[in-house]
């Protein structure tokens, strides 16, 4: 009977090979390219060996910094030129000759490969005492390998994320050497370039740096954890779980979608692949419903945006902040915890109002899972997660949590009956979860060479200047039209660094990925915002969440054109349809800035301004939700959005008279609503 009344979303309705060519169609990161047979078993041996190291060192002890950086990164840029092609072309690129191409593999790509491994480990072998005493003053050796690094960095970060980050990288290098010729405040004494090889090769604020060190001690960790924890059925799971709780509600599907990756993004922390993993269930049952294509994809874009934001995993730069602030990673997630639920909530609520515009339905009881044969049968794939999740809370590291994690995750895999891991299924995910990790190393290594420059010229710190500064000139030109009650200058001088340090978050994260993002922003913009007293950890909040914005922002909204070719719509369509229900991310790190207790871990909370700040945030997420769907309680009106609109700004603003004011807008839209749907009822 259980069989009989399996969920409608349980069976893959886009099979699992047209799912992975969308996500490796629009995620740069896991466009690998094929292999020959013999190529292809190097290469997972050499993946495998990577996976292991990590997985070991987590367990029984990281080895001394430079080392345990150098071994990873010596690992990852070498099998980033024999996992990604040159180019796209590279991909059907058939075998010119033996010679020329030995295992199927151009010679250029093995010459590349082995000038990356003698690079990257020069450094480490170099004894401390050494070392100590070359940096400032590096010999002729150190100054080619370390060119030649710098080199082949470049071309690994350009294959597994794109042209962006490379471009912004030789930009930051060519300010360091030419500082001199640079105009007004951006003018410095200028670098040699044996200088600058120097800072970022045999320094630890460099390539070396806090970035590579991040991902070689806990990103790396947390990477194949995800990919086990999805193996053994967890995923499948919290879908089930999703489809229980919200599906039975109109527009059940979509409601499914927000759920769903709510729950997956817990493990997968990453966009594209919350969208293809989860949208591969709920995309063609939201069509079957009545959904438009579009919206049915944008609607299970922009939920995924929100793995990256989801704790307890939160994608890589959860981990950079434990770095970057010296926190515990408790700290990180208790931080997260209402942005996250605010994110959701906003798109959840632009569902409903849809839903309930459109009239569509639920799911029905035939198309719901039953949960109590969902949980008989996967309730051992819960038990890595828990036990993560106890060690982490227990002021344990998060690596030693993710050792745990990704131990109980092979155990449950291979003694579970009901679905029982093969060991060869067992060498695919520590294949796979290096193949999907080397990416993100080849970018933090990159991004090292952006903050060198930074440490090396102090450019952020002249960055921040112009930006305050700027916003205090804006600041004073509205101030003459804006009543003091409402915004004093301070506030506004704060309003506008947010909207300009906002604006280039989005911008930067439409070419890079959103760990790089974080980083560059975290070096250069969140000085700005502690210029004018915003505390560290809220700042790098602010520029955290306008990164991952940008995967559903046009014209280069990742996830959204993943989800659109899903669905067969329009990319772009669906990408502006996706920024529309994620609009809600926008208007919450305004509402955590101007009220820092949102964040539950800030030195001024009070219980008090934390409920001020919610309810003012649910109830301005609800009236922009009701303002762009246009639907409340009966179909808006065009001067009803438009007071929905102000009332959602207002009731975000820092001061009690612009909330008072923005419940006052309210009343009228409500009052009218009310009367309405009493004469007639709601569609559907």
């Amino acid at each position: 009977m259980a069989a009989d009344q399996k969920s409608s979303l349980s069976p893959m309705e886009l099979d699992e090979a047209k799912a992975r060519e969308l996500e490796e169609q629009f995620d740069s990161e896991i466009r690998f390219r094929p292999l020959a047979p013999l190529a292809g078993r190097l290469v997972g041996v050499l993946l495998v060996a990577l996976s292991i190291f990590h997985y070991y060192t987590a367990g029984f002890g990281l080895l001394p910094e430079m080392i345990h950086r150098g071994i990873h990164l010596s690992f990852v840029l070498g099998l980033v030129f024999l996992v990604f092609p040159f180019s796209r072309r590279g991909y059907d690129q058939p075998a010119i000759s033996s010679l020329l191409r030995p295992l199927g593999i151009s010679i250029i790509d093995w010459l590349l490969a082995i000038g990356a491994v003698v690079a990257v480990l020069h450094v480490p072998l170099i004894p401390l005492d050494d070392l100590a005493f070359r940096v400032g003053n590096p010999t002729t050796t150190d100054v080619v390998l370390g060119g030649l690094l710098i080199l082949v960095l470049l071309e690994a970060t350009r294959r597994s994320v794109g042209w962006p980050l490379p471009i912004i990288a030789l930009i930051f290098m060519a300010y360091a050497i030419y500082g001199p010729s640079m105009p007004g405040i951006l003018v410095h004494p200028g670098a040699s370039f044996s200088q600058l090889v120097d800072h970022l090769y045999l320094t630890t604020q460099g390539i070396y740096g806090i970035a590579l060190g991040v991902v070689a001690t806990y990103v790396f960790h947390f990477v194949l954890f995800g990919v086990f924890a999805t193996r053994i059925g967890l995923g499948q799971l919290f879908l089930d779980c999703a489809a229980w709780v919200a599906g039975r509600f109109a527009g059940g599907p979509a409601k499914v979608s927000i759920f769903g990756s709510a729950l997956f993004g817990m493990i997968s922390g990453s966009s594209v692949a919350n969208t293809v993993t989860v949208g591969s269930l709920t995309i063609p049952a939201m069509k079957r419903l009545g959904y438009k294509p579009h919206f049915a994809a944008a609607v299970e874009a922009a939920s995924s945006t929100g793995g990256q934001i989801m704790p307890p995993i939160m994608g890589a730069a959860a981990f950079l902040m434990i770095e970057f602030l010296n926190l515990p990673y408790t700290t990180i997630i208790l931080a997260a915890i209402v942005p996250a639920f605010m994110h959701f909530f906003g798109v959840l609520i632009q569902v409903h109002f849809e839903a309930k515009r459109t009239g569509l339905r639920g799911m029905t009881a035939e198309e719901m899972p039953d949960l109590k044969e969902a949980f008989k049968r996967d309730w051992p794939t819960v038990i890595p997660l828990v036990v993560l999740l106890g060690v982490l809370l227990s002021g344990y590291t998060p690596y030693l949590a993710a050792f745990w994690g990704i131990t109980l995750c092979v155990l449950v895999g291979l003694l579970n009956p009901r679905k029982r891991m093969t060991f060869l299924e067992l060498f695919e995910g520590l294949r796979d979860g290096a193949k999907y990790a080397l990416a993100v190393g080849a970018a933090a290594a990159t991004v090292g060479i952006i903050v060198g420059v930074v440490t090396l010229t102090g450019v952020g710190f002249k960055i921040s200047y112009i930006v305050t500064s700027t916003a205090a000139q804006l600041a004073g030109w509205f101030e003459t039209f804006i009543p003091a009650a409402l915004a004093g200058p301070q506030a506004l001088t704060l309003l506008f660094t947010l909207i300009m340090t906002g604006i280039v978050c989005i911008l930067m994260g439409c070419g890079i990925p959103t760990t790089a993002n974080y980083i560059i922003m975290a070096t250069i913009a969140a000085p700005a915002l502690g210029l004018l007293g915003v505390e560290p950890i809220v700042a790098h909040f602010f520029v955290f969440y306008y990164g991952v914005l940008a995967d559903i922002t046009p014209p280069v909204a990742l996830a959204a054109y993943a989800a659109a070719g899903m669905a067969g719509a329009d990319p772009f369509k669906t990408g502006n349809t996706a920024f529309r229900l994620g609009l809600g991310k926008v208007l919450v790190p305004f509402v955590f800035v101007f009220s820092p207790s949102l964040l539950l871990v800030t030195s001024d909370f009070s219980w008090h301004a934390f409920f001020v700040a919610l309810i003012g945030c649910v109830v301005g997420i609800t009236c922009l939700g009701a303002a762009l769907s246009g639907f409340l309680l009966v179909r808006t009106k065009f001067w009803e959005r438009i007071l929905l609109i102000l009332a959602s700004v207002l009731l975000i603003a820092p001061e009690i008279y612009s909330s008072l004011l923005g419940a006052a807008l309210i009343i009228p839209v409500l009052v009218r609503h009310v009367i309405s749907a009493r004469r007639a009822p709601v569609p559907g």
